[in-house]
């Protein structure tokens, strides 16, 4: 199939044929493809924006670059949000290829982005490349005065298996001065962590 053919099977109502034309489209990349998919990103269609962000994350951290640029110049916010997927997407598909620096300081400035799907989508991405964003996080946790952004920064801290962020939590667990949806959400976050350790634990 050329890859013409694979970006119109990107708009494929069957999500099976959209994930095939993903995957062949990481495979048979030329150096077209990239610029192409970021083209989608402000596309009204949904179903197909949704797929080039799939396949930004699936070629990987070459992506990251056009992502970047894209993600500080745009004045879209639909594309700003898109971007931060496409990077979420990356860290997922590509646990362990170092994620690019950045990438990682683009999303710690989309956190600041005034589009609540920006800057919740910029957490959720953070959270995906996990540890190595770790003070981009915990400091985003203790400045922000952002309710959505610090509840996002609380979740996605809690899928990063560290120490420090059971300490960070407790500390805002336990903040009296701390909003009380904040406290809430510390509390929560520290309760799944707990379950998941006890899950991992072998059991005696």
């Amino acid at each position: 199939m050329t890859i013409d053919a694979l970006f119109e099977q990107l708009k494929h109502p069957n999500p099976h044929m959209r994930e095939r034309a993903i995957k062949e489209l990481a495979e048979v990349r030329d150096e077209n493809t990239i610029p192409r998919l970021m083209s989608i990103l402000d596309e009204e269609d949904v179903t197909y924006r949704r797929a080039a962000v799939k396949a930004l994350g699936a070629i990987g951290t070459e992506s990251v670059p056009s992502l970047v640029d894209t993600l500080k110049s745009s004045d879209n916010a639909t594309v700003r949000a898109s971007c931060t997927k496409a990077m979420a997407q990356v860290a997922v598909n590509h646990p362990d290829v170092p994620f690019p620096p950045e990438g990682m300081e683009s999303l710690k400035i989309a956190l600041r982005d005034s589009n609540p799907v920006v800057h919740i989508a910029a957490a959720m991405a953070l959270g995906a490349i996990g540890a190595p964003v770790l003070n981009i996080l915990i400091e985003s946790l203790q400045t922000t005065d952002n309710l959505a952004v610090a509840v996002a920064v609380i979740n996605a801290l809690s899928s990063i298996d560290d120490e420090r962020v059971t300490e960070v939590l407790t500390v805002f667990a336990n903040d009296e001065a701390a909003d009380t949806y904040v406290r809430e959400s510390a509390n929560s976050a520290l309760s799944r962590m707990e379950m998941v350790m006890k899950y991992k634990r072998p059991q005696s």
